[in-house]
């Protein structure tokens, strides 16, 4: 039977929703995640609150994977947000700045979908962590759904680029 969730726990667990439905809706409303608009603030400021409240949390002790994702994750975001202001790169800027900010909404759905599994239903958990084959399946279903998404991403962006151009 899994750990019972700590305050703290279920704390970041309703904060960790907030880039999960920001995120959601930018990529519906908008082709991905744009920091420019209210729903990039919204997720950008909730994935900064969902890995600063998961650093008081874990089931080893210590510091963990999950712990890094979300290191990774801010830096990644932070790179792309970045990079989206550097002329040099020129059109390559708007699919790398994108291509980064997908990239962390797939990282951040990386240990949720692990601790998800490992803990429902809470009478008989679907997985027992990150090396149960349905967590992995699941995990390779995601990074499939992730590829496909930024495959289909960059397709928007080129499309766009050569709309304008036809424009000019």
């Amino acid at each position: 039977m899994p750990t019972p969730l700590s305050l703290l726990g279920e704390l970041h667990t309703v904060i960790s929703f907030v880039p999960i439905v920001a995120g959601l809706y930018s990529f519906a409303r908008h082709g991905g995640i744009k920091p420019e608009m209210r729903s990039g603030h919204i997720y950008l400021g909730g994935l900064a609150l969902s890995v600063v409240t998961s650093f008081g949390l874990s089931s080893t002790g210590g510091f963990n994977p999950g712990h890094a994702l979300g290191i990774v994750a801010l830096l990644v975001a932070s790179v792309a947000i970045l990079v989206g202001r550097v002329s040099f790169l020129g059109r390559l800027r708007t699919y790398l700045k994108a291509f980064g900010l997908s990239f962390t909404y797939f990282l951040l759905w990386v240990p949720g979908i692990n601790e998800t599994l490992s803990r429902l239903p809470p009478s008989h958990p679907i997985g027992n962590g990150p090396d149960s084959p349905p967590v992995q399946m699941a995990l390779l279903i995601w990074l499939i759904l992730f590829a496909a998404g930024s495959l289909l991403q960059a397709w928007t962006i080129h499309r766009g680029h050569a709309l304008s151009r036809a424009r000019a």
